[in-house]
């Protein structure tokens, strides 16, 4: 079958996959009182790959006059529609420029481009009530978070430096700018979340989403929330569920960069893994429904300053770290690994298992068996760090649970390791 037709087809596609949209939205309307329907995108989407066929033969200026033509005749078609039915947006003139210039695109190369734009704007279109909504639940102050937040990942991220400084060069400002904005957008989420699906749904969900990426910030975000919540057993299962995924998470990190390790860490982590679940499941349980808000009240969706401290703090870490790793050599590796483990995980764990791949007689190698207890090590100081940290920032009752069972999961981990 020829190019062209196939282009032509898909250009065809492109126009009623938004018509049938358009058309959802305005099937109440009367015979000749829409501006365009499904036929009339589909033939937008048709005539714009017509012309992007003739661009190629003739040049791309005469598709131009074309896209100039159609907005004149939209146009005069949207004046006249708005006399008769008082509607003066534009989204449906704007949709049907866009599908023509979508159905040019289809015929020039561009098919897998064209054809996701056209998915996007569909789906952007059929969201209307959803972001209006959503706007009219939106708070100045949650709009200027989100700004914040925008400002530091599209803004100031870019022309970060990614290179070392500082002592040994240990010091990047483009990973430690990814850091701050990673707590920031976790403290967002985090808000969000529990706006969204209510205060309960949206603990767990937080916790979970935020175990995956960093459970220490997690627990610092949800033990703060109890002096406002007032929500015991539900901040405690939450925090118990974040800890409970950073296990798993230690696994997939080894798996990656060397799966060799995996038949000494899976048995301990499985068992932790399973009674920080357990108890999270039975905190749960134990949070009194009736007792759980309706209503969000949380003033501040952003915490930057937060972030920015606990930035300042793991510099710190990083600097006296990569000291003793330089000054004691592997055998610094333990003293490396406990305090690494005061702040994260995943730096330590894939720096160990990398090394632990090149072989313990090779340049810069490691044993395995000292991989494994440095990532162990470095776990265990973080999960009863974060022990610490519910105990300090949520209050004695809230912390001792914590602590309680984390204790626990790691004592029976510790068993399976030794037998």
């Amino acid at each position: 079958m020829p190019t062209h037709f196939l282009n032509l087809l898909l250009a065809l596609g492109i126009g009623l996959l938004i018509g049938t949209e358009r058309g959802w939205k305005a099937r109440e309307a009367g015979e000749g009182m829409r501006v365009a329907g499904v036929r009339t995108f589909g033939l937008l989407g048709l005539l714009g790959g017509v012309w992007g066929i003739f661009a190629t033969e003739l040049g791309i200026l005469l598709p131009g006059f074309a896209f100039l033509a159609l907005t004149a005749v939209l146009i005069v078609a949207h004046l006249r529609s708005r006399r008769e039915t008082q509607d003066v947006g534009i989204t449906t003139l704007v949709a049907a420029l866009l599908t023509f210039s979508l159905g040019a695109l289809a015929v020039q190369g561009w098919q897998l481009e064209s054809a996701g734009l056209a998915v996007l704007v569909t789906i952007l279109l059929s969201l209307k009530p959803v972001m209006h909504r959503g706007l009219r639940r939106l708070t100045a102050e949650e709009l200027s978070a989100f700004l914040k937040l925008l400002l530091i990942l599209v803004v100031l991220l870019p022309v970060l430096p990614d290179r070392g400084y500082g002592p040994w060069q240990v010091l990047n400002p483009w990973q430690l700018g990814w850091l701050v904005a990673l707590i920031a957008g976790i403290s967002f989420g985090s808000y969000i979340a529990m706006k969204m699906v209510g205060v309960e749904r949206g603990i767990l969900f937080a916790a979970l989403l935020g175990g995956m990426v960093s459970s220490t910030v997690t627990t610092m975000n949800l033990a703060r929330l109890q002096a406002t919540l007032k929500l015991r057993a539900l901040l405690v299962a939450g925090i118990l569920l974040s800890s409970a995924i950073m296990f798993p998470r230690i696994l997939v990190e080894v798996l990656v960069v060397n799966n060799e390790l995996l038949e000494v860490l899976l048995p301990p982590s499985a068992v932790i893994t399973l009674l920080l679940l357990l108890a999270t499941y039975f905190f749960w349980r134990r949070q009194p429904r009736q007792q759980v808000l309706r209503e969000l009240p949380i003033s501040r969706p952003l915490e930057l300053g937060m972030a920015i401290k606990f930035t300042l703090l793991l510099v710190a870490i990083i600097v006296l770290a990569e000291a003793l790793r330089r000054w004691y050599g592997e055998a610094g590796v333990y003293a490396l690994s406990l305090l690494s483990g005061l702040m994260d995980v995943d730096a330590i764990t894939l720096s160990l298992a990398h090394l632990a791949g090149k072989g313990d007689g090779e340049a810069g190698g490691l044993a395995p068996d000292t991989a494994v207890a440095g990532i162990l090590l470095a776990a265990v100081t973080n999960t009863l760090v974060k022990g610490g940290l519910a105990l300090a920032l949520g209050g004695r009752e809230l912390g001792l649970r914590v602590l309680a069972v984390m204790v626990v999961a790691l004592l029976a981990g510790g068993l399976v390791l030794l037998f």
